[in-house]
């Protein structure tokens, strides 16, 4: 089955077989967030970017899964209104950036900065600061390899289109020089990445609106 990345709230995961990691999209709520299980396909172990809302959708699509962290990518209250009952249905550990770990509706276990990196089973992620849209907002990168290729989980940092929303221009400057340096010249083209709502998209295809995004200022 092939993987488009297009969810829509009450409807089913797409699912993303890779060597290494099963990546599952769903759309919840009425702002359309999207939450994402990655899984370890050696040992089972599975991490969830974002418990957004609706906690039995979320509980479904982690099904039998050994849900071992949670994953907040920023502080919005969109991002994060399922992770209590989340929390407390499985233990999972609650990562986000130190920054931003105050905003969350449970206590932060790790905390995370720029370069760290969070593990599911035998995969690990990169974490990646993006300063503009909230001051802790991160990205995790998956370097699968061979035919499994890079992939970004960047919630409401980068999107089909541009940036995330900032609200002063120092925000979005800082937001779109994070993005050039630490994504788009770090990584490929053929780099996938998975943002906080909607479709998914390619480096390759959104670089070439860089200067765009820089001129019109959002």
């Amino acid at each position: 089955m092939s993987y488009s990345g297009d969810v829509e709230v009450g409807g089913p995961a797409d699912v993303r077989e890779l060597p290494g990691l099963t990546i599952s999209k769903i759309a919840v709520s009425e702002m359309a967030n999207n939450a994402y299980l990655l899984q370890c396909t050696a040992t089972g172990q599975a991490l969830l970017v974002d418990a957004a809302a609706e906690p039995e959708t979320l509980h479904r699509l982690v099904g039998g899964a050994d849900l071992r962290t949670v994953v907040t990518t920023h502080g919005h209250w969109d991002h994060h209104r399922a992770l209590p009952d989340v929390v407390a249905a499985t233990g999972a550990q609650t990562v986000a950036h130190a920054a931003d770990a105050g905003d969350l509706p449970v206590p932060v276990d790790r905390t995370v900065a720029h370069g760290d990196t969070v593990a599911v089973g035998e995969q690990e992620l990169e974490v990646v600061h993006l300063r503009g849209h909230t001051p802790g907002s991160i990205a995790l990168v998956w370097r699968g390899g061979g035919d499994a290729g890079t992939h970004v989980f960047t919630g409401d940092s980068l999107f089909p289109g541009g940036p995330g929303r900032t609200t002063s221009p120092e925000d979005f400057h800082s937001l779109m020089d994070d993005l050039e340096q630490r994504i788009f010249e770090a990584l490929d083209d053929s780099t996938w990445f998975y943002p906080g709502h909607g479709k998914d998209s390619t480096l390759g295809a959104e670089r070439i609106h860089l200067e765009e995004w820089r001129a019109r200022g959002w």
